[in-house]
Order: structure tokens, then sequence, then C-alpha cells
């Protein structure tokens, strides 16, 4: 009922850096690179970064209409607890494999359409391994035959980590890439 009311719905989200303290502390506790470059899959990654950011997205029902002029089609959305690790900065490996093969079979797409991962990117050398670990053990875990690589990525690279923002600066990054490798331009 609600679709023949509205065209559109707009999702946001931002981060704002007001008090200095938090960096002070982070840093101290040796989740900050010290360089301020985060190096997410790098042999030298030795923390993140903090950042601002604000992203917006708008979101359209799946009519014939709107299907032919979308950019992307979110086939699912998949959220999880990361349930217990070794640290703040540490993901669990288990509860990662599990959001993403849970995210997979609710999108009902053959794994070998997945073209790019976009990860959390903790740019740590204890998280990243686990990271890609479990995305290897889902992604992998069928390997199609003639199936093309598949691109992990990580918007902590470019953007930093923009913490509450971060789902969408991943999100529009995923997208920008995907437009790219595909020549479509975004307007």
């Amino acid at each position: 009922p609600y679709t023949t009311l509205f065209r559109s719905a707009l999702a946001a989200a931002a981060n704002v850096l007001l008090q200095p303290i938090v960096s002070l502390l982070f840093a101290r506790a040796g989740m900050l690179s010290a360089d301020g470059r985060c190096k997410t899959l790098d042999q030298s990654a030795d923390g993140y970064v903090r950042a601002e950011a604000c992203g917006v997205v708008e979101l359209q029902p799946d009519t014939e209409e709107e299907l032919s002029r979308a950019l992307v089609l979110v086939c699912s959305s998949t959220v999880n607890q990361d349930g217990r690790s070794s640290s703040l900065t540490a993901p669990n490996g288990p509860s990662q494999q599990g959001v993403i093969r849970n995210s997979i079979d609710r999108a009902s797409l053959p794994l070998a359409q997945y073209e790019q991962h976009e990860m959390h990117g903790t740019g740590t050398p204890l998280g990243d391994p686990i990271e890609v670990s479990a995305a290897c053990a889902v992604l992998l875990s069928s390997k199609v035959t003639g199936q093309r690589p598949i691109k992990l990525s990580a918007a902590k690279i470019a953007h930093g980590h923009a913490e509450a923002g971060a789902g969408v600066v991943g999100a529009l990054q995923a997208l920008t890439s995907l437009a790219h490798a595909h020549g479509s331009l975004l307007t």
C-alpha cells in the first residue's frame, strides 16, 4: 500500500568527529594507524583512520519502470552480531561467514554472478586475515568452473573509517566500482 503513496525513500548516514578525546584513546589503544593511512590487505597494515562522511541513497520500489532505470538492484541485505572475538578490533570468523552466506542465500543468485566483496577492512594484521579467510571460506566453497575472480575491496583504504557512516560509504564505493567495471555512468 505504501508504494502507491511514495515513489522513493532516502536512506542516509553521517559521521562527524567532534571529540578529540576519542581519537586519542583509540590511538593509545593501538587501534589507529601510526602514519594516518589505512592499509587494509597490506602487509604493513597497522590500524585504521577515523573519518567524517555523509552519504545519501535513494531507494525505489522494484516496479518494471523503475528496474529499467536502476543503477543497482539490491537483492539482499543482512546484518548480524559479530559474537565473541579476541578483541574489539578482531572480527569473529564464523560470524563473518554466517552473514556472507546468509546474504548470498537470501539473494537467490548463483555464486558465479558474485563479482565483488566489500569488506569491513579492519586495516590490522589481526583483523584483515580473519575477514579474508571468512570471505574465502564462503565465496570459494563451491568454486564454479571458469568463475571470474572476486574483487575484495574496502572503503577505508580511500576514505578512512566513517564509523556510523561506514555502511553507506562502503555501499557507494561498491556501486562506483561496479559502474566503472561495467562502463556505466553514475548520475
